[in-house]
């Protein structure tokens, strides 16, 4: 595999389309000026306490939106692909504020929106844009959850995160999953938890030689971390 890194981003080929991974978990492909990204899980303070009452500070849309917003600027993109648990669930899509649906709204206007089915929000959304269960483009396959056997293929649902250690210390940070047959993105909603990359199921998914791409204020290239630190 084939990666270059660069501050904000790591580029690499699969199924020979050229990609870009980029620090913020968003995953770029610039010949079809397409912006990917998992796991927004809007919403998730109000499904919290309206289905348990446990209560968190209710900001984490409008922070996911605005590093969005951010990403689609940064980019210039013309088509937008949420790659499934968009959503907390489906009734999350009807209590967002509506300051947060209209800025929502303003960001899907004069571009392309793919909304791709996933397992928090299996069902229409109350939303314009298209919604696919999966999405053929090119030599590429997005899907939420990842396939058995996949060619070029992208996906989320796992938030992969990886565990190293670092000056003695153990640090963990989101991060893409990527080989020669598919990449895993990390999730790009806040409230969102992890599976590290050393979990039997994701260890099964890559690769051996799989490379993680480590996100935060830059985006780094590592092997994949298999085994436990710390």
């Amino acid at each position: 595999m084939r990666f270059e890194q660069r501050m904000n981003d790591v580029r690499f080929s699969l199924n020979g389309a050229e990609l870009s991974a980029r620090a913020s978990g968003a995953l770029w492909w610039p010949a079809e000026r397409m912006l990917c990204v998992s796991d927004l899980h809007l919403g998730k303070s109000e499904r919290l306490a309206r289905r348990t009452g446990q209560y968190l500070p209710p900001y984490e849309v409008r922070e996911t939106l605005s590093r969005l917003e951010d990403e689609i600027a940064a980019t210039d993109a013309a088509t937008v692909l949420c790659l499934g648990d968009s959503f907390d669930d489906l009734s999350a899509v009807n209590t967002l504020p509506e300051d947060e649906v209209l800025w929502l709204t303003r960001l899907m206007a004069g571009r392309r929106w793919i909304w791709i089915e996933g397992n928090h929000d299996p069902g229409p959304l109350d939303f314009g844009g298209t919604h696919l269960a999966e999405l053929q483009r090119g030599p590429l396959t997005f899907r939420h959850i990842a396939a058995a056997d996949p060619v070029g293929e992208v996906s989320g649902h796992y938030h992969p995160k990886a565990r190293l250690a670092v000056r003695g210390q153990s640090l963990t940070r989101p991060c893409f999953l990527i080989d020669g047959r598919r990449v895993i993105l990390p999730a790009f909603g806040t409230y969102t938890g992890g599976l590290r990359s050393d979990a039997a199921e994701l260890c099964a998914l890559m690769a051996p030689d799989a490379r993680a791409v480590l996100i935060g204020k830059t985006a780094q290239a590592i092997p994949m971390p298999r085994g436990r630190v710390g």
